[in-house]
């Protein structure tokens, strides 16, 4: 990402900026999706993730700041939720309930993931993953698991049930175990 971002850099565009257009080509992929045109929403997903990478680079090399590092990860869960409404929307028939238990996993990984982001902060932990502006807590689904679900979504879309409920159950296991990993952060005697 480094030649393209300095060439953004060089044009003046802010890692925000970057940031919110990448997001505003993302939720392009919601119509798409519920409209058929699955081809289309790949190509979509595919830019909103060159954005996001795109912003953090430029934010490295001006000035990263706790706005970009919010609206990152903010916009990041608006955008994950809204290929599953997609789908949801396109047949709500087949795909309705599956996209709510996908939905759903997606909560517990990101409740877990934030909830443990905010209480290390107030801790004082360090930030511990590279280039992150939060704690990081990792686990089985993270963000290229996700993307290459949607991908797989968009490249197979009469697998859409048994990919979300495969990778639902994925999302349990990461909730869980992020539970588990906040259960021994958190102990009283620590």
């Amino acid at each position: 990402m480094a030649p393209l971002a300095r060439a953004c850099v060089a044009a003046g565009l802010s890692a925000d900026r970057i940031t919110i257009t990448g997001f505003a080509l993302g939720m392009l992929a919601l119509p798409a999706i519920a409209t058929g045109l699955y081809g289309l929403a790949l190509g979509l997903i595919a830019l909103n993730r060159i954005a996001d990478g795109l912003d953090g680079a430029v934010a490295r090399m001006t000035q990263p700041t706790d706005r970009g590092a919010f609206l990152d990860i903010a916009l990041d869960f608006v955008f994950y939720a809204s290929v599953p409404l997609g789908f949801a929307l396109a047949d709500p028939g087949a795909n309705a309930l599956p996209a709510a238990v996908l939905l759903a996993g997606f909560i517990g990984t990101g409740s877990s993931f934030l909830a443990f982001a905010t209480l290390s902060a107030r801790r004082g932990a360090p930030v511990t993953y590279p280039g992150k502006g939060i704690a990081y807590l990792g686990g089985l689904t993270e963000g290229a698991e996700t993307i290459a679900l949607f991908a797989a979504m968009c490249i197979w879309p009469t697998f859409f049930a048994p990919l979300a409920y495969i990778f639902a159950a994925a999302c349990a296991i990461t909730t869980l175990a992020r539970w588990s990993a906040a259960w021994a952060a958190f102990a009283p005697d620590r």
